[in-house]
């Protein structure tokens, strides 16, 4: 199962995005307040200027109630008193708008209570001027001394208001530093929102392109595993089917339909519609079996019989399991497999085992028939022809005596080779019980067997220390004795026989002879320095009853080193044989170090 990389798992795409947001957020969040700050800088601006003009408009609307009033006392005409008239209410209205716009400053409020005092106290000695001038009730010394006083207060509300527009400028100049400054960052925070945005986008551009691209990778190669799916079930000979389990809904794969011999999608996916196929005799079995698989998630298959829409009738095999995907959803996946050809198959070799068994049975009774009925007229021939030599000898003729002679050999040929066959088979049938054995003791058994005949030839036999294996014992000291023995029967005449038995642990792909692999073997070595053979028929002499000398020049059967072919295999192992013609011959033996018993 490949993992899912870090950078491409679900939860940290997911995390990736709520932090771009949060970056998002938080930008637009200072990029906010930084406007909302310039925008406050800006009013804070537009605020200055407008108390300033405001204040110049009250001076002005002073002014011009003092200019009336100066034309009125000069000329006595009433048209002059009409911008003093107006003046109260456009005094008033301007002072309140200053009220308004210096609500935030405790200075200019106090500066604007000093000035509404002197303002009063000039509109006052206004009014007292035109009342007693209209009234004729005045001194040149008070009407003096009214102008003179309030000409002063005059001039203090002129400095009242120059007071308030130094300040006012003191507070526009401060406020433009400040509108000027946030104006500085202003374009930075919006490009740098602009830059961050542009590399989110591009960044979230570029995963969803390669995710489209790997997307469409996906499809096609789900689209290329789907077909190579249904040319497998094809191949196979088997078929898949899907249960929702939420829905009650099921769907077929096109060759579940072959399987019943219909066209694919020829009816509609549904437990009725497969269950109608099933045989009537295992239809109750299907049922219960596969509610218990479905309800207890069983992944035990289960087989049963179709009578398919052909009338054929074939043996079917199913097996599934519940799936859970990230919807939470469960789904009950399964496989439908044709076995009628398994099922043919077990039968035939059933019966081919049957016939195996009778094919033993006969083999056991000819073995029987050889070890008994075919030896005992064979024992009769040659006590017969013994007791004539021995009594009659001297009264048969010449030629009757050779044929004596050849009914004896040939008498004791057969016996040699009813007792090789009856070996063979015994090594054939016997029981393969694997003990730890010491191979030392075993060759020292097969040297006993065959101490007259080494005694005969004056034959020198040496070997290596052998080791203690998991062998079946009385086979392989059957094989030293026939390998042995082999290497006495085809000694020179005029030279003694020479036997090296060797041992090594080798490494198979060390040996010409064995396959290219790392297993190790046990090999053990039988080299003679005997007549030997012609390297091409090196294979042919491990085949029974194949003989490379005339059987009146060498006495055997032919099954000695068949029988020894069937012990190393018995063994898991090979045997191969080597040969030098005039000069004698190796055989060698492998065996695997970790012996099991077959």
């Amino acid at each position: 199962m490949k993992r899912i990389g870090l950078h491409k798992s679900p939860l940290f795409l997911k995390i990736i995005f709520v932090v771009s947001v949060a970056i998002i957020f938080f930008i637009g969040g200072i990029t906010f307040k930084h406007i909302t700050v310039l925008k406050k800088s800006s009013a804070y601006v537009s605020n200055s200027y407008e108390v300033n003009i405001e204040l110049e408009r009250l001076m002005s609307c002073i002014k011009d109630a003092e200019t009336g009033q100066r034309g009125y006392l000069l000329s006595k005409d009433k048209k002059f008193l009409i911008p003093y008239q107006n003046s109260g209410s456009l005094i008033k209205k301007s002072h309140q708008r200053i009220s308004e716009l210096t609500s935030n400053s405790r200075t200019q409020q106090n500066n604007l209570k000093t000035l509404q005092y002197h303002i009063n106290k000039r509109l006052n000695y206004l009014s007292k001027n035109l009342y007693l001038v209209q009234h004729e009730k005045y001194s040149e010394d008070e009407l003096e001394y009214n102008l003179i006083t309030g000409q002063k207060s005059m001039d203090s509300i002129r400095l009242r208001i120059e007071d308030m527009i130094i300040t006012q400028k003191v507070l526009l100049k401060n406020r433009q530093k400040d509108y000027d400054s946030t104006m500085n960052y202003t374009p930075l925070l919006i490009y740098l929102t602009l830059i961050i945005t542009l590399i989110l986008i591009t960044i979230a551009f570029v995963k969803m392109n390669r995710d489209l691209i790997l997307l469409k990778n996906t499809i096609h190669t789900l689209t290329v595993e789907i077909e190579a799916n249904k040319l497998s079930e094809i191949v196979g000979n088997f078929g898949s089917w899907k249960l929702d389990i939420e829905t009650n809904t099921y769907t077929f794969s096109d060759n579940e339909y072959r399987l019943l011999g219909c066209e694919p999608q020829s009816f509609e996916a549904s437990k009725e519609g497969f269950l109608k196929f099933i045989h009537p005799d295992d239809l109750e079995f299907v049922k219960e079996s596969a509610n218990n698989a479905v309800m207890n998630d069983s992944r035990v298959p289960f087989m049963y019989r179709v009578i398919r829409k052909d009338g054929e009738v074939r043996y079917f095999k199913d097996m599934g399991q519940v799936v859970s995907f990230a919807s939470q959803n469960k789904t009950y996946i399964g496989t439908t497999r044709d076995i009628t050809s398994e099922i043919d198959d077990k039968i035939t070799t059933e019966e081919r085992n049957r016939e195996l068994e009778s094919n033993n049975k006969e083999l056991s009774a000819f073995n029987y028939i050889a070890s008994h009925d075919l030896q005992e007229p064979l024992r009769k021939i040659e006590t017969f022809i013994s007791r004539l030599i021995s009594k009659d000898h001297d009264n048969i003729s010449t030629s009757g005596q050779q044929y004596i002679a050849s009914i004896q050999k040939s008498a004791n040929r057969m016996r040699v080779l009813i007792e090789d066959l009856l070996q063979f088979s015994r090594t054939n049938k016997a029981e393969k019980t694997f003990q730890l054995s010491n191979l030392n003791c075993l060759l020292d058994n097969a040297k006993q067997e065959l101490a007259q005949t080494i005694e005969e030839k004056k034959a020198v036999l040496t070997s290596s220390v052998l080791p203690s294996l998991s062998i079946i014992p009385f086979q392989i000291q059957q094989l030293f004795i026939n390998l042995i023995g082999n290497s006495l029967k085809y000694s020179k005449a005029n030279e003694a026989p020479s036997i090296s038995i060797n041992y090594s642990i080798i490494v198979a792909n060390e040996e010409e002879f064995l396959p290219d692999t790392y297993h190790e073997y046990h090999k053990i070595t039988v080299e003679d320095n005997g007549i030997g053979f012609d390297q091409e028929y090196a294979k042919n002499i491990f085949v029974l009853f194949n003989r490379l000398h005339n059987k009146n020049e060498y006495q055997g059967t032919g099954i000695g080193l068949a029988i020894c072919k069937k012990i190393v295999e018995n063994h898991k192992g090979f045997i191969f044989a080597k040969g030098v013609l005039h000069e004698g011959s190796t055989f060698i033996i492998y065996l695997p170090v970790e012996q099991k018993q077959a």
